[in-house]
C-alpha cells in the first residue's frame, strides 16, 4: 500500500474608550438590535460574562485573527488600551447609531463602511494574551498565566516570523465579512499610539451543511469529533482554567492556539481518493470513518489493532486514539479556511486557520502535536504562523474591562 508521494520532489485604553463612547453617543443599541435574531445582521452576542465570547458559541461564517504588538510606553497607557478594546467591542456587539455626517472640524467618528446603523451580525470580539507581553516591560511577570509560553517550532513547520506570536490577539468572528472589516477598523482605531498590527489572516466556513461539520480546502469534513460544547463540566475539564491552578485573575480564562496551517493543494489534487481517505481516515464523501456508516460513529479502533481498516498513522487516530490515557488531551477546535491569493511561484496561498481552546497547552495541543509528527498528511500541509495566547475571563459588567484583573 502507498502511503506516500513523491510529486513534492519538483516543488516543493480606559480614559481613551471613555472618550470615543462620547463621541459616538451614548449608543442605544441600532434599531433592530435585539435578542432573537439569530440568522439576521441584528443578531447580539452579549459582550460581558464569566467567559469571554468567541469560544464555546457557535462560530459565525467570517473571521479575523489579528495579531499586535504593544508600544504603550508604560503600564497605565497599556490598562488603557485594553480598557478601550473593550468598550469599543461592547458598543460594536451591541450595535449603535453611527452619526454619520455629523459636523465635525475632526475625523469622521466611523468608518461608514455600515451605513449609518451598525448591526452586531452576530459579532463576537475576544481578547487574548501572548506570552511576550508578561516579558518584564510592564512589571508583569509575576502575573504571568502559567502555562503560557511562546509556540515553538515543531517538526515540520516552517515559521515565518512575521506572520507568528504577539503581545496581544484580537478573534473577531460575524456573520458577515464587512462587520470584521469595520470591528477591526475601529478597534485599531481606538488603540493607535498602542497597539502595531503585527499579522493578521481572514478566515471563512463554506455554507452550512444540512447534517454535519463542513469542509476544508483538502475536502475533508473538519471538527466532526469536537466535544460537546453544552456539557458544562466537560468544559471544565477541558477548556475554562480554574483557580489554584492559576492566578486569581486568571481563573474562568482559557488558553488559544492558533496555527496557520497552508495547504498545498496542487500537490493533493493529485492523489487518488483512496490515498486521501488512508491519510485522512475518513470517508470524503460521508465523513465517516473508513469502514462505518455515518460521520459521527465510533472508529472503533479496539477491534482494529493493526490498521487494516483505519491506518495506524491516519490523521484521526493519531489526533485522537480515543483511549483513556488519551481523552484528556482532547481539545476544542473552532477552525477557519482561508485564501489568500497566490505565492511568489504562482501557487494558490489557502489553507486552514487552526484555532483550538484547551485548559492546558502542554497536556493538549501540544500532545496531540507530538503524536501526529511525521504523519503521512505532512507532506500536503505546512504551518507558517500563529501562536499561543491566553484568553482572559469576560467584563463582569459594563464597567469591567477583559484584562482588568491583571492590573488589579
Amino acid at each position: 500500500m502507498m502511503r506516500r508521494r513523491t510529486f513534492l520532489a519538483g516543488g516543493a485604553a480606559a480614559g481613551t474608550g471613555a472618550v470615543l463612547g462620547r463621541v459616538l453617543g451614548e449608543g442605544a443599541p441600532a434599531q433592530g438590535a435585539q435578542a432573537g435574531d439569530a440568522g439576521t445582521t441584528a443578531r447580539p452576542v452579549p459582550f460581558e460574562g464569566a467567559h469571554q465570547a468567541g469560544v464555546v458559541d457557535p462560530r459565525p461564517r467570517h473571521a479575523i485573527f489579528a495579531a499586535f504588538d504593544s508600544v504603550a510606553p508604560n503600564r497605565t497607557e497599556l490598562a488603557d488600551a485594553l480598557a478601550a478594546l473593550s468598550d469599543r467591542a461592547r458598543r460594536l456587539t451591541r450595535g449603535y447609531d453611527a452619526l454619520l455626517g455629523a459636523p465635525s472640524e475632526g475625523p469622521t467618528p466611523d468608518s461608514g463602511i455600515l451605513g449609518p446603523q451598525v448591526q452586531p451580525s452576530g459579532l463576537t470580539v475576544t481578547i487574548a494574551l501572548g506570552a511576550t507581553l508578561f516579558d518584564g516591560r510592564y512589571g508583569l511577570a509575576d502575573r504571568r498565566p502559567r502555562r503560557l509560553r511562546t509556540m515553538p517550532t515543531f517538526p515540520d513547520d516552517a515559521l515565518v516570523p512575521d506572520e507568528t506570536h504577539g503581545d496581544l490577539l484580537l478573534q473577531l468572528c460575524a456573520d458577515e465579512e464587512q462587520v470584521l472589516l469595520h470591528a477591526l477598523r475601529d478597534l485599531m482605531r481606538a488603540t493607535r499610539g498602542t497597539l502595531a498590527a503585527r499579522w493578521k489572516i481572514q478566515g471563512y466556513l463554506p455554507e452550512a451543511p444540512a447534517k454535519g461539520a463542513g469542509r476544508n480546502l483538502l475536502g475533508f469534513k473538519d471538527g466532526t469529533a469536537n466535544p460537546d460544547t453544552s456539557d458544562r463540566d466537560l468544559m471544565r475539564r477541558l477548556v475554562w482554567v480554574a483557580r489554584g491552578d492559576e492566578p486569581d485573575w486568571a481563573a474562568d480564562g482559557t488558553y488559544q492556539v492558533v496555527r496557520i496551517i497552508r495547504n498545498r493543494v496542487e500537490f493533493w489534487d493529485r492523489v487518488a481518493r483512496s490515498e486521501q481517505e488512508l491519510m485522512i481516515g475518513r470517508d470524503k464523501a460521508t465523513g465517516a470513518p473508513l469502514g462505518r456508516r455515518a460521520e459521527n460513529d465510533d472508529p472503533d479502533y479496539a477491534h482494529d489493532p493493526d490498521g487494516e481498516r483505519i491506518p495506524t498513522d491516519a490523521h484521526i487516530r493519531l489526533a485522537r486514539p480515543r483511549t483513556a490515557a488519551t481523552e484528556g488531551s482532547r481539545i476544542l477546535r473552532r477552525s477557519y479556511n482561508y485564501s489568500r491569493g497566490l505565492d511568489e511561484a504562482g501557487q494558490l496561498d489557502m489553507g486552514l486557520v487552526f484555532c483550538c481552546f484547551q485548559a492546558d497547552v502542554e497536556r493538549q495541543f501540544a500532545a496531540v502535536q507530538k503524536r501526529l509528527a511525521g504523519e503521512p498528511l505532512v507532506d500536503y500541509i505546512v504551518p507558517t504562523g500563529g501562536g499561543y495566547f491566553f484568553v482572559p475571563p469576560g467584563a463582569r459588567d459594563e464597567q469591567d474591562w477583559v484584562g482588568s484583573g491583571l492590573f488589579a
